[in-house]
Formats: C-alpha cells, sequence, structure tokens
C-alpha cells in the first residue's frame, strides 16, 4: 500500500517504513509531522482518488533530519556581451519517515478491534 501526498506545492509518493526527502518543512529533527493533503491512496482493489484529496487520509511520520541538497552551478551568459554569471545553489530539504498511512477504513478496523478486545 502506498499513498501520494502533496506537501511544498509538490507530489510525492510515499509507504510505510520509508523515507522521502521533501522540501523543507520548518519542524526539529524527531519531531512529528503529518500530510493531510493526501491526494490519492493505492491498495489492490481499494484504492481511492480524492477530488482534490482523500476524505479522512493522513499520512504520518517523523522528520529524520533537515539538511541541504548536492551544490548545482547556476550558469548565465549573453553571447557576444561579455556577460557571465556563474552562481552555486543548494535547496534544503526535510527527510522524513513514513509511519503510518491511515484512512477511514483503517480507523473502523481499530475501533472494531478495540470493541472486541473490551
Amino acid at each position: 500500500m502506498y499513498a501520494i501526498v502533496e506537501t511544498g506545492g509538490k507530489q510525492y509518493q510515499v509507504e510505510e517504513g520509508r523515507y522521502v526527502d521533501v522540501e523543507l518543512l520548518g519542524e526539529e529533527a524527531d519531531s512529528k509531522v503529518v500530510f493531510d493533503k493526501v491526494v490519492m491512496i493505492v491498495n489492490g482493489k481499494k484504492s481511492k482518488v480524492g477530488q482534490p484529496y482523500v476524505a479522512n487520509a493522513k499520512v504520518e511520520g517523523t522528520v529524520l533530519k533537515t539538511d541541504r541538497a548536492k551544490k548545482i552551478i547556476v550558469y548565465k551568459q549573453r553571447p557576444k556581451k561579455g556577460y557571465r554569471k556563474k552562481q552555486g545553489h543548494r535547496q534544503g530539504f526535510a527527510r522524513v519517515m513514513i509511519n503510518k498511512i491511515k484512512t477511514s477504513a483503517t480507523k473502523a478496523k481499530a475501533e472494531a478491534t478495540e470493541t472486541a478486545a473490551e
């Protein structure tokens, strides 16, 4: 089972137990984060597509670290004008470990097991 979430103006495919590098969130390491803009959940025949987002769906994760990506070189030049500009850029990102993908169906299943345990 995997989900597609939207954060930072981009969409990412996430799975439980795997990490994903997303745009910088402004959170500290070891803090919990919840993505509530779930675009799609794929689970075999029980797949759900949101319009624009899936109702009652959340993806929970933990920020492992915040860092900056490798440097890229931005080089601008105008031919025959003598204009050259070289600049570097490092984009910030947050590495998030995905803990749980929750839907309304998983909430109902969890409640049913709790009532059966009582």
